[in-house]
């Protein structure tokens, strides 16, 4: 049964169209400013990306850096720490907003800033009514009319969602936008099946020409076990921190208290973090295929040491299945 919905054939190929379409943003070549480091931070959701980044760039800022963090998750939750739970307009809702008034975006729409972080959500579109990934190049678009290569920051900090690494959400790997990325991950499958997807595209678009490289990965909620050391050993990039699972680090972000301060017992980790990742190199990784990923994992765990059995044709049948006289001549020995 279809239900009879008016023109839903007409938004159904809208839709399909517009996945199909190849990214048209140009972005230049050279650095916004001289001294100013892009950096795209992937991991799957979550995984703690906004709790790491939110840390961070306050770290940052606290030894007088110029910041800026770019949440470019469609949930967009990435500067929801910093600002104390409170959520911040998105350019993609603003934009629409101020286009049906017939007025232009002016940054102070966009950007807010707290403890010396300035910060802003690219967010996306309503669920079943466009593409994030399309979202995410409309946002960069927004950005480049506000000027954002001639902006005067020490580091531009961009929080991507992991899980997927096309369109919009690959454009800093893809399109050379960001100079480096940092991987965030934890001691499990899934995380590092994530991260090792990134470092995937990263080595394809290296091999394409591009210059985006791995600067390392952040362990988050460490418990100890040891896989997510295991896995950036095997594909040979450094380990930036290693925070661990800790009840207080836990309930301070689940109630919205910022850490990555001097003032707090774990700013001397988020220094650490600071220090590393303003001076880690982009690195070309080796990504694993899929039983290299499982063997960081006991098998017993994982069911690496399950072995493939092929169906037949008798199978897929089920109770339908007959057997049909065979056409091949067999000969007997001689």
């Amino acid at each position: 049964m279809t239900l009879d919905i008016p023109n839903l054939k007409d938004f159904d190929k809208r839709l399909r169209e517009e996945a199909q379409e190849e990214p048209t943003l140009e972005v230049p070549q050279s650095e916004p400013t001289k001294h100013t480091q892009i950096i795209a931070i992937y991991g799957k959701g979550g995984i703690g990306k906004s709790f790491t980044l939110a840390n961070l760039s306050c770290m940052m800022a606290e030894q007088g850096k110029r910041v800026l963090l770019i949440g470019c998750d469609p949930k967009s939750d990435t500067t929801s720490l910093l600002f104390a739970g409170k959520a911040c307009p998105t350019i993609i809702e603003t934009s629409t907003r101020k286009k049906l008034a017939g007025e232009e975006v002016a940054i102070g729409d966009v950007c807010y800033k707290r403890n010396g972080v300035f910060a802003m959500e690219l967010g996306g579109p309503e669920v079943g009514r466009g593409c994030g990934g399309r979202g995410i190049i409309h946002g960069f678009e927004l950005l480049e009319k506000l000027g954002f290569h001639d902006w005067d920051f020490d580091y531009v900090l961009l929080d991507f969602l992991g899980d997927v690494v096309c369109g919009g959400f690959g454009l800093p790997i893809a399109r050379d936008m960001a100079q480096k990325v940092i991987l965030v991950g934890s001691n499990d499958l899934q995380s590092l099946y994530v991260a090792n997807n990134v470092c995937s595209a990263v080595e394809y678009f290296r091999k394409m020409g591009g210059n985006v490289g791995v600067a390392g990965l952040v362990i988050n909620k460490d418990d100890g076990t040891g896989e997510a050391q295991a896995f950036a050993d095997a594909v040979q990039i450094p380990v930036l921190a290693t925070i661990p699972a800790d009840d207080d680090l836990r309930k301070k972000s689940a109630n919205y208290q910022i850490v990555g301060t001097e003032k707090s017992q774990w700013g001397p980790l988020f220094a650490g973090l600071a220090e590393a990742v303003g001076i880690a190199p982009p690195v070309r990784p080796t990504p694993l295929d899929q039983d290299g990923l499982l063997a960081l994992f006991d098998s017993k765990d994982t069911g690496g040491d399950v072995v493939l059995e092929p169906a037949t044709d008798a199978d897929m049948r089920g109770k339908h299945a007959v057997v049909k006289t065979s056409l091949e001549v067999v000969y007997d020995d001689a």
